[in-house]
């Protein structure tokens, strides 16, 4: 990243001028090279920056034209064989399961779909209605934004001219570009005349999983699968190779990696899926790098504190999500969550997503480093705030030995939150905020309650010399306005310098510029 001062330091502060943070990280305190000296380098967000179908070689194998059962015809042949899907739609009505080391890749304009079109509806007091395309009701599963109508979960979505239409939770609220699903009776309520028009509705669960070892994935959109929440369109698994894949408008997870080890999941654009774009569980040195990840979260998963968003990890360790764009997500950027360990964050660029930018919880021996982290936590509704309890740019909850650093982080709805919590206990016995480096790192913050610092519960006080803040950079509206916090008492600049944090940084005036390059560029209040 190349980050442009044009300002100066505030006359009066006794503090050295600014200067640029480095290009790349220095080594990971365990002793490894940060990512295992993968050059991976910070995507724009400018319109330049290359993912899906677009980027994959052309195939030459086995093909599967849109008439076949591409399930079956990847069943019939062999370890290591190479399928080639045909340009046009090819309805997936079961999940394609494939072997080891074959290769499922599209010719350009190749689409799997998981929908059925609807074709027969008929007039009913203003709305259209059609029979019998649902499955038999079934429980709820996940948290909804709305906890009152707790829609979200239900994962037969309507498309009509290959538009998302919005579910609605009753009949009498069906208008045009609504839909309405009642299991009980088996019927569909439209709002808008289906007359010339396609009205698609997912309904198969997954596109491709299996148990197999080496898959590689290329070269293909993925759409309109009906996944369950926390499942997956695409399930990753041993040594899988997910490339240049176009993967949208699923109800739950675009991407799931389970049991994953050694799977690579790269170049791909991860973008409209219901819940959220790429998920990982129980995998080991795994690489998830420079996909787009954007828009996901698009039916209504509790956006605050719910597994929605942009990219989730949960019981993995080693590995990188690296090179990244994850942007204008419905829920959190990029959260590691419970147990993750020994995992890097690096070089991605994180804007606008609801919540926060980078949310690092209940782990171990992480590093967030050279990350563009910058609009975020803006808009997180339903229990939530704009306290450093509610996150930032970047939040470390509940974990140990993280190094923060690097990083620039502008115009989050906080800084960077540092926060202690009563979380009980788990395989590495009780969880507990301890050994936080904070370091290197550029924080813009203006107006409101922004800060950065350190909250607690009275069940988890930090003891002294756990959280550590120094050698960053703040850019400031006022050196006078509380941006500091510390278990509830507030600081300016001065102040907090007085508590023995932040005692070698810079703190300056200004407000910050970022472009879609992630130049960040410090102008004149």
């Amino acid at each position: 990243m190349r980050i442009t001062f044009l300002a100066f330091v505030a006359l009066g502060t006794g503090l050295v001028a600014v200067g640029p943070l480095p290009a790349s990280s220095a080594p990971a305190g365990d002793g490894l090279p940060f990512e295992d000296q993968q050059t991976v380098s910070t995507p724009p967000a400018d319109g330049t920056f290359r993912t899906g179908p677009a980027l994959a070689p052309p195939c030459t194998g086995v093909t599967i034209r849109t008439t076949d059962n591409a399930a079956r015809v990847v069943a019939a042949w062999p370890n290591g064989t190479t399928f080639c899907f045909t340009a046009g739609w090819h309805r997936i009505t079961e999940t394609i399961r494939p072997k080891a080391d074959q290769v499922l890749a599209g010719n350009s304009g190749a689409v799997l779909t998981g929908s059925v079109r609807l074709t027969r509806w008929t007039p009913d007091n203003g709305d259209w209605v059609t029979t019998g395309a649902l499955p038999p009701a079934y429980p709820q599963t996940g948290q909804c934004e709305d906890n009152t109508a707790n829609i979200c979960y239900l994962a037969e979505q309507l498309f009509l001219d290959s538009k998302h239409l919005t579910r609605v939770a009753t009949r009498d609220k069906v208008a045009p570009g609504t839909f309405y699903a009642d299991y009980a009776a088996n019927a569909v309520y439209l709002g808008s005349d289906p007359a010339g028009h396609s009205i698609e509705m997912s309904k198969t669960r997954t596109a491709i999983e299996s148990g197999a070892t080496g898959v590689t994935v290329r070269g293909l959109t993925i759409e309109h699968f009906a996944t369950p929440p926390q499942g997956g369109a695409v399930v990753l698994g041993l040594g899988w190779k997910v490339f240049a894949n176009d993967i949208r408008w699923n109800h739950a997870v675009g991407a799931m990696l389970v049991n994953a080890d050694g799977a690579v999941l790269e170049k791909n654009h991860i973008h409209s899926n219901g819940q959220l774009g790429i998920g990982q569980y129980s995998t080991l040195k795994a690489t998830i790098a420079s996909n787009e990840v954007s828009y996901n979260n698009t039916d209504g998963f509790w956006i605050a504190d719910w597994e929605s968003g942009g990219i989730k990890t949960t019981w993995s360790s080693g590995g990188s999500v690296s090179g990244n764009l994850i942007q204008y997500n419905r829920g959190i950027g990029l959260w590691s969550d419970a147990y993750d360990d020994s995992r890097t964050f690096g070089n991605n660029q994180i804007l606008r997503n609801a919540a926060d930018g980078i949310r690092y919880e209940i782990g171990r021996n992480g590093v967030i480093a050279d990350n563009v982290i910058s609009g975020n936590g803006f808009g997180t509704g339903r229990g939530s705030g704009t306290s450093l309890w509610d996150g930032g740019g970047i939040n470390v909850n509940t974990s140990s030995n993280v190094q923060v650093r690097d990083n620039v982080v502008a115009n989050n709805v906080n800084g960077i939150a540092i926060q202690s919590r009563t979380r009980g206990s788990g395989p590495w016995g009780t969880n507990v905020l301890r050994d936080i480096v904070v370091s290197g790192n550029q924080v813009t913050m203006r107006g409101g309650t922004t800060a950065t610092g350190m909250v607690q519960n009275s069940g988890a006080v930090i003891p002294a010399g756990e959280v550590t803040l120094n050698d960053n950079t703040y850019i400031l509206d006022s050196l006078t306005a509380d941006r500091f916090q510390k278990a509830g008492q507030w600081y300016t600049a001065k102040e907090w310098r007085a508590t023995g944090q932040d005692t070698a940084s810079v703190f300056t005036l200004g407000r910050a510029i970022l472009d879609a390059t992630g130049i960040l560029r410090i102008l004149p209040n």
